[in-house]
């Protein structure tokens, strides 16, 4: 054998090595895991809907791994800015994405350039938590029912602002729907954020807004402003006497705000199971389901890849009956 031979045999078997090396390393480090604090990342700022389901999620979490989670609220972009920073983490498991239907589902369809693919650069791991998005009306609005919007609207087409947390959200999208099946059209009233909204409809600023439910349920029960209905397939625990709007006359009708937990793509498997797992077991608990209720949300524990491939799909043809791009 010539003397370059045997140092291509050589550099084929350090590299054989090497990458042995790596595997066995790979799979102990995963066998350890967690042996540090893991960061979730929540693509909105704290003290919004998104944080409300991190908080207590992080600490049942820390508690069944023997790891403290620690919140990295990044803010921006309707969530990409987080959710780019976990796209481009490595995959070992001390970065997670507390992911939304925007971040998700709706970003895809409404952002021009998203820097992200939901697709592709996440590894889908459980689902958490659902809110349906609420229909209500300021005090001093004069309608009194959906059926009563729906006739006002069909009335004066147009001539009804409502108000949404902003171009695209949950709550925008929602309207869209519920506009095309109920054969209306309304008046987006954008702003920047559900507060700056609510604000202006318990002041009578706006007559009506479409917002998930644990931002506006508050509000509800100290009897400000009036709901109308749910968007949910099912009555909601908190408010048990409010008729979704599937039983107002429109079947099957349902748009949830939802939140779910995601890694980078490429996370090793035993890591993916464990975190599954564990988030099966909160979700399921009472004690998660106990703190989620008053507060306007419900646990959810469906298979989370189907689920947002279906999402996806629906909430791009809301993106597209309203001609909105966002660059």
């Amino acid at each position: 054998m010539s003397f370059h031979s045997r140092r291509r045999v050589l550099a084929a078997l350090t590299l054989g090595a090497g990458a042995c090396a790596l595997g066995v390393s790979a799979r102990a480090l995963a066998a350890k895991y967690p042996a540090k604090p893991i960061r979730l990342i929540v693509p909105f700022p704290a003290g919004g809907p998104t944080d409300i389901v991190a908080r207590p999620f992080a600490k049942f979490l820390g508690d069944a791994l023997g790891q403290s989670i620690v919140i990295d609220n990044r803010g921006g972009a309707g969530g990409s800015i987080g959710a780019m920073a976990v796209a481009s983490a490595p995959a070992d498991g001390y970065t997670l994405l507390l992911g939304t239907v925007g971040t998700n589902a709706i970003n895809p369809s409404l952002y021009r350039k998203l820097g992200y693919s939901p697709d592709k650069d996440f590894t889908p791991i459980a689902t958490l938590a659902n809110a349906p998005v609420a229909i209500v009306v300021s005090q001093n609005s004069g309608i009194s029912s959906l059926a009563d919007l729906v006739a006002k609207a069909k009335a004066k087409p147009a001539t009804i602002n409502y108000g949404s947390a902003g171009n695209g959200t949950p709550g925008h999208l929602a309207s869209e729907l519920f506009a095309a099946r109920a054969g209306i059209k309304l008046s987006h009233v954008p702003y920047k954020g559900s507060a700056p909204a609510m604000t202006e409809l318990i002041g009578g600023q706006i007559p009506l807004m479409f917002d998930p439910l644990q931002s506006v349920l508050p509000h509800v029960k100290s009897g400000k402003i009036r709901i109308l209905a749910l968007t949910s397939r099912q009555r909601f625990g908190a408010l048990p006497d409010v008729q979704t709007v599937a039983e107002q006359g429109y079947p099957g009708f349902e748009a949830l705000a939802w939140w779910a937990l995601y890694g980078p793509a490429g996370l090793p498997a035993n890591i993916t199971e464990r975190l599954k797992s564990e988030a099966q077991k909160i979700v399921q608990s009472s004690e998660f389901g106990s703190l989620l209720t008053p507060m306007g949300l419900q646990p959810m524990s469906v298979p989370l890849s189907d689920f947002q491939r279906s999402e996806a799909a629906k909430w791009s043809d809301a993106v597209r009956s309203t001609g909105i791009t966002i660059e």
